[in-house]
């Protein structure tokens, strides 16, 4: 059976599919992810031998200034009656 290109490979995919997913060159990566991991970026889980995908997508969230959600205002009372 040939081999799919791109096979999703869950929460916790190998650091080859990190790299891909973040637009790296594994290589690089490799080395970027050394630095990164100082900054916050979750390190591999020695149990699962891989890095938590939506951890590593909530650190760039962070980095980025995109982890806090915040309520829009209110602007004033309903009124369904004018649908």
């Amino acid at each position: 059976m040939p081999r799919r290109q791109h096979q999703d490979q869950g929460l916790f995919p190998c650091e080859a599919e990190v790299a891909r997913r973040l637009s790296q060159d594994p290589v690089a990566w490799k080395a970027k992810a050394l630095i990164l991991e100082r900054d916050g970026l979750p390190r591999i889980d020695p149990m699962m031998g891989a890095r938590y995908w939506p951890a590593v997508q909530a650190y760039w969230n962070r980095r980025y200034g995109l982890s806090h959600v915040e309520a829009s205002a209110l602007d004033g009372q309903e009124n369904l009656d004018a649908l």
